[in-house]
This record gives C-alpha cells, sequence and structure tokens, in this order.
C-alpha cells in the first residue's frame, strides 16, 4: 500500500530542494499569455513560428473537424486517408522513403528505439538527450552506452571498442541548452564503425536548414543522406501537435508490426492531420525563420552587454544559466511577477546545480517584447544579485 505520509514527506523534500513544481494557470496565443489572470510576455512555447496560432491553420483545422478522434489504433481501425497524406508529406520534407505518424513525439522516440534495440544492440547516447530519448534506451532493456555531450572523440573510442550492432542517438538542437550537435563529425564517426544513426530533431526542424525545405540540423549540416532516421516533433517548429518517424519503407512496416506505443494507441486525430498540412507550406515560405533568427540575435547580444550567460546556445532555445536552484526559483518568479513569463529549469531536467532560465524565442516576439524583456532581466537580475 502507498503511504500517504511517505508522499508528503517526499513532496516535503521536493520544497526544501526548490524543485517542488506547481504549474500556474495560463492561457497562451502566441507571444502573450496570460498567467494566473495577467498578461505576460510568452517565452515558455516551443511555437517557434508562431503557427499554432496563424488564422488560416486553426480555421483550416476548424473548417475540418467532423469527430473529435477516430477512437481506436491505425491496426483496429484501419488508416485514414489523411494520416497516409501526412505521412506522406513528412517523407518529402525529410527526403526519406516513408514517414510513420504517433501521438507525440515521445512516444516516437519510445516506439522507434525500443523496436529497432529488440536485437541486443548496443545504445550508444549523448549525456544531454532528452528524457524520451533515455526512457526509451531504459525501455529497450540493452546495454547502452552514455558518451560526454558532443564529445565525438569518446564516440569513438566507445564505438571502437563494442562489438555488434551499434546504435548511435544525439539530437540535433538540444532542448535545455539550445546548441547544436556535431552531426557531421559524429555521422562520419558513425558510418565508419557501421553504426545505424538516429536523429531526434524536434527542436530544428522546419526552423534549420535550406530555404524552401528547412528540413533540420541534417539538411543544416548537409549530411540528409546519411542519416538513417530521424524523429521528430509537429509541435515545435510546425506549433501543431503530434510526432513522427521519417525512415525506410522496411523500418516503417516493422514499427507497424512491433511497436507497442503504435499498435496499443489511439491513432493522432485527422483534424490535427490537417492542421499540420496546413502549416507545412506556411513554414517552408521562409520569412517567419528570418524574423525568429532577427529576434535571436536582438535577445542573445542584449543578455550579453548585460554579463548573462547563456552557454553555447547557437538557436532559438537560450537557456540564462544561474545554476543554484533557490536563485533561479527566485530570478524566475521576479520576472513573471514583472511581465516576463518564464520558468525556471532544475534538476532532474538538468544536472544539479546548473538551474537556469530557458527562453524559448519566437518568430512572433516583437522588437518591443525583446527590449521589455532585457530592461526587465536587467531590472530583476540586479534585485537578486545575478548581475
Amino acid at each position: 500500500m502507498v503511504s500517504i505520509h511517505d508522499v508528503i514527506n517526499e513532496l516535503s523534500d521536493l520544497k526544501e530542494r526548490n524543485l517542488f513544481r506547481s504549474p500556474p494557470i495560463v492561457e497562451a496565443i502566441g507571444s502573450k499569455a496570460i498567467v494566473n489572470g495577467k498578461q505576460k510576455i510568452n517565452f515558455c512555447t516551443n511555437d517557434y513560428l508562431g503557427l499554432s496560432s496563424s488564422r488560416r491553420v486553426v480555421a483550416g483545422t476548424i473548417q475540418s473537424l467532423r469527430t473529435i478522434s477516430q477512437c481506436s489504433s491505425r491496426l483496429v481501425a484501419g488508416n485514414s486517408p489523411i494520416l497516409l497524406e501526412l505521412e506522406q508529406t513528412i517523407a518529402r520534407h525529410r527526403k526519406t522513403e516513408a514517414g510513420l505518424l504517433y501521438p507525440n513525439g515521445y512516444m516516437a522516440n519510445l516506439g522507434l528505439i525500443s523496436t529497432l534495440s529488440r536485437n541486443r544492440a548496443t545504445i550508444f547516447s549523448d549525456e544531454l538527450n532528452h528524457a524520451s530519448i533515455i526512457d526509451a534506451c531504459r525501455l529497450s532493456r540493452t546495454n547502452v552506452k552514455v558518451f560526454a555531450h558532443n564529445d565525438e572523440e569518446q564516440l569513438e573510442k566507445l564505438l571502437h571498442s563494442t562489438r555488434g550492432d551499434k546504435i548511435v542517438i544525439t539530437e540535433g538542437v538540444f532542448s535545455m541548452d539550445g546548441d547544436l550537435s556535431k552531426l557531421d563529425r559524429i555521422c562520419s564517426i558513425s558510418k565508419n564503425y557501421d553504426a545505424t544513426l538516429i536523429v531526434d530533431d524536434a527542436h530544428g526542424d522546419f526552423v534549420f536548414g535550406q530555404p524552401g525545405s528547412y528540413a533540420g540540423i541534417p539538411e543544416h549540416f548537409h549530411v540528409n543522406e546519411r542519416i538513417d532516421m530521424s524523429v521528430s516533433s509537429l509541435s515545435k517548429g510546425l506549433g501543431c501537435f503530434g510526432g513522427y518517424v521519417a525512415c525506410s519503407n522496411p523500418i516503417r512496416e516493422l514499427l507497424i508490426n512491433k511497436s507497442r506505443q503504435l499498435i496499443y494507441t489511439s491513432a493522432l486525430p485527422e483534424h490535427l492531420c490537417v492542421a499540420s498540412l496546413i502549416a507545412i507550406p506556411l513554414a517552408l515560405k521562409g520569412h517567419l525563420q528570418k524574423r525568429l533568427f532577427r529576434n535571436i540575435r536582438l535577445i542573445t547580444k542584449g543578455l550579453a552587454a548585460l554579463g548573462f550567460s547563456i552557454g553555447k546556445s547557437a538557436s532559438q532555445i537560450i537557456p540564462v544559466m544561474i545554476g543554484d536552484e533557490k536563485k533561479a526559483v527566485n530570478f524566475a518568479s521576479g520576472l513573471t511577477n514583472n511581465g516576463i513569463f518564464v520558468q525556471a529549469i532544475r534538476y532532474p531536467t538538468v544536472s544539479k546545480g546548473n538551474a537556469r532560465i530557458r527562453l524559448s524565442i519566437t518568430s512572433d516576439h516583437t522588437y518591443t517584447d525583446i527590449q521589455v524583456a532585457l530592461n526587465c532581466f536587467e531590472y530583476v537580475g540586479k534585485r537578486n544579485g545575478l548581475i
């Protein structure tokens, strides 16, 4: 029997260590949010291109809404033509033979990694990979070797000393540090050791890449053809919902037949597929990315001028490094109270003593939004002794 007394003690311990979470009540539309009844500038959304509130996307989604959901798994109810159309569009976007939709990116990682590792291949995973990758590695019940973040030399040593099938897994843009994978080098090393390479590009997809395609970090490094499989989310750069695996036809068929995360859950609702199909051509026009990277340059330059450290961020994810958990919580609270909605990111999302404020920059942020945010960082930072 679960002891309520033990639960209460565990919650008390989290509060004492400044690791307790209590999400506020938020109504968010683009770069603005009503937080506990008061309007703030929103720096917590991953809607990098502002497409979640696009009038065309919203109107088209509403128009397509005839049922809430298929209310069944695809292997029971069959394939909706809309799902197949979106999968074919994803395959063209990623320049792969096939695509396969999952209800979200988390399940896509679990489904792909746990299915591929059934033959006890050794998995090589970057230490800063997302929790969904870590959980997928655990679920695989196979041998996992973690290499230091972006350390291609250690990865090569581990691959050299390991026999049997090998799977290398990294992210395109790392979700808490905002830096990019050294994907060109990791591709070369993986191929030298005949390792399968999987890239989770949730935060690079539709943001990075060549104008007109924006196929993410593999395209940014010109290594598309060297990636064996990609996992991504439709709820970041695309502003919609769902996850996918881009892969070969045989891998798609294997996942359909073996991935428990696909077989035993309801299919992605059709109206959400329609949302993505409308959003994709809007994302590929390029003007939203131009606005986004203008905003990134503005805020990174401003934060550096104030004396804040943003680590090695090279993307729209900007960590303002604080270190101490209590200081990070107090700083986030001060910023939110002064009109800037942010969150303190703490253990276990990041390692202990590496707490930070995570900023998500979007194309919807205006020049005024950025200047107001920088003024607030200066004011609250000085009051908290951080600058």
